[in-house]
């Protein structure tokens, strides 16, 4: 377990991650969870007194690393750009199993099936986390179809994405 105080920060313009807010873990810190690791990685904890758990520290070169800071992130710290945050964080070994929903649906589509597999799992738990994170029976059957018909025609996440919002 590591523990420090961060900044909340916000990208300007860096390609899919404009907007973004996150926080910096130095090499050093990041090096202790994980020792020898240049890959991202997932870790659990708190912010402030909000809990987290599996969210990825992502690779930014030099050995630093960056933690996103999602919406429900941060309205339980209840901060924006610029606050500073107590951080506690420690590796999660824990795998989140894919939906099953979702995999059923996928199981009746050989093609978007095949496309799915072939994503990296970190691709596949996008799509996963996705369908699960749909807070009515509504929105999670319409997010399964999208996800079915953007993999049947070999469509990633990010295009699928990009593609419901110019449908709208």
């Amino acid at each position: 377990m590591i523990r420090f105080d961060a900044i909340l920060l916000q990208f300007a313009e860096q390609g899919e991650k404009t907007g973004w807010t996150y926080l910096e873990v130095p090499a050093a810190l990041a090096q202790k969870l994980k020792p020898g690791n240049k890959k991202s990685f997932r870790v659990k904890g708190k912010l402030d007194k909000f809990a987290f758990d599996g969210v990825s520290l992502l690779p930014m070169g030099e050995g630093d690393f960056i933690m996103a800071v999602n919406a429900e992130m941060r309205k339980g710290i209840r901060k924006i750009k610029g606050a500073n945050v107590k951080v506690q964080m420690e590796l999660d070994l824990h795998e989140k199993p894919l939906s099953a929903e979702l995999m059923e649906c996928l199981a009746d589509e050989p093609k978007a099936l095949k496309k799915f597999k072939s994503l990296p799992m970190s691709h596949q738990k996008y799509f996963s986390k996705w369908v699960e994170s749909a807070k009515t029976d509504v929105t999670k059957a319409k997010r399964i179809t999208q996800a079915v018909v953007a993999l049947a025609t070999g469509l990633g996440f990010s295009e699928m994405m990009k593609m419901n919002k110019k449908d709208k």
